[in-house]
């Protein structure tokens, strides 16, 4: 990577935490001034931009701080930045939030589009360019490239490159058994934007799914009758060995354990307590396509996932 001539580059001899790494390197520079830089995203170890102030450096490290404004930072309700390099930017993704524009030329915000203006502000030239995509009420983890050879090269090895995509969601009824394998045959019909299993090959694309129960609880819920009645949840760890459109919320209502709050494959939405689709993308695990080694990623379960089955 090529420096800018205003960059500070530092080399670490010896173990040490960021903050005291710099503290010790920038001429006494005060923690409320470290905490600036780090806040700002002018600090760099290695290609990839830190904000922890406790990140842990090793010796042969390369840590460089930007002297001058420092990258614009994303600040959206529905994106963060939970990675950035020279190569890529891995986000945490929101509910209600589409990956990409469904149709070209639309105006809709998704993370696409977002990611794309925040690359502009530093580099009116830089690019963004999608590498997989999270169904729009899904949360979690996506990653994106940051050229389009880096985005054909991922796209071509994707089931090489990555080492663990782990779901979490939380199911409605009773999954039997508690940890297994679903595997059917998955039949994408686009013009009503609906996908169909088989549990024999029918011609459709092979889709499995591994499963395993971490939570149950029983709750009691209001029915149009007014009467109250007891819903099973389950919350759900899920480990995908393919990765067709719609295969988690599919396979589980296959199972008839749709996922919470999912209208077009469950049960409707009336007796769900909480107003979104169930399911997060909570661990993405990859061999970084440039440096080569392994990266991983893990965003927290969604709070009021845990609150139905605590």
């Amino acid at each position: 990577m090529i420096k800018r001539k205003q960059d500070t580059v530092l080399k670490v001899a010896e173990p040490a935490q960021l903050m005291d790494f710099l503290i010790a390197k920038m001429g006494g520079m005060a923690k409320s001034s470290v905490k600036q830089l780090l806040g700002q995203r002018r600090v760099k170890v290695g290609n990839a931009v830190q904000t922890r102030h406790d990140f842990p450096l090793h010796p042969g490290d390369v840590v460089t701080v930007s002297s001058g404004r420092g990258n614009s930072q994303l600040t959206h309700p529905k994106l963060r930045i939970v990675y950035e390099d020279d190569d890529l930017i891995v986000v945490n993704k929101q509910p209600g939030l589409l990956t990409v524009a469904a149709t070209p030329g639309s105006s809709e915000t998704t993370a696409f589009s977002i990611l794309r203006a925040y690359v502009k502000k530093q580099n009116a030239r830089a690019g963004i360019y999608v590498v997989h995509r999270l169904d729009r009420e899904t949360s979690g983890l996506l990653v994106f490239a940051r050229s389009e050879e880096l985005q054909h090269y991922m796209r071509e090895y994707w089931r090489d490159l990555v080492t663990d995509r782990t779901y979490i969601a939380l199911a409605e009824g009773v999954l039997e058994p508690r940890e297994g394998k679903i595997t059917t045959w998955l039949t994408e019909d686009k013009r009503n934007a609906v996908v169909y299993s088989s549990p024999v090959d029918d011609g459709g694309d092979i889709a499995i799914t591994n499963y395993k129960v971490l939570k149950t609880s029983k709750r009691d819920v209001g029915a149009n009758n007014s009467q109250l009645s007891t819903v099973n949840y389950q919350l759900v760890e899920l480990h995908l060995e393919t990765g067709r459109t719609n295969q988690i919320r599919v396979h589980l209502a296959s199972k008839g354990c749709p996922v919470v709050g999912d209208r077009k494959y469950g049960h409707g939405n009336e007796s769900s307590p909480i107003d979104r689709l169930c399911l997060h993308a909570k661990v993405l695990e990859f061999i970084h396509p440039v440096t080569e080694k392994k990266v991983r990623f893990e965003s927290p379960v969604p709070k009021e996932f845990n609150k139905l089955v605590s």
